[in-house]
């Protein structure tokens, strides 16, 4: 069974800086590419951040210079860390895991609240 499990949210004042952490379970780590979407009230949900590897990394224009997505293989864990945050980064977010051995196949956490606001 695969289970994405997202943590590290919260609130935080503008200017701030969290670390996500989504830890992986049932997929081959090494060969699935990982992301971080969000989700605003009223809003679609949008990618942040991807790792199709570790030397393979895409952003957001949004938050580009600000989050850094890294991954621990061996730890089955993607990382999202988030600096210099602004009130119009909170939302929901959500890990997403797409096993390049699935053709078609998305898996999804049931996400991390993060709220930046003074």
């Amino acid at each position: 069974q695969v289970q994405l499990v997202e943590s590290g949210g919260g609130l935080v004042q503008p200017g701030g800086s969290l670390r996500l952490s989504c830890v992986t379970s049932g997929i081959i780590s090494s060969m699935t590419a990982m992301g971080w979407y969000r989700q605003a009230p009223g809003k679609e949900r949008e990618l942040v951040a991807s790792s199709a590897s570790a030397e393979d990394t895409n952003y957001a224009d949004s938050v580009k210079g600000r989050f850094t997505i890294s991954r621990v293989i061996a730890k089955n864990t993607v990382y999202l860390q988030m600096n210099s945050l602004k009130p119009e980064d909170t939302a929901v977010y959500y890990c997403n895991a797409r096993p390049q051995y699935l053709v078609g196949v998305n898996y999804w956490g049931k996400g991390t609240l993060v709220t930046v606001s003074a």
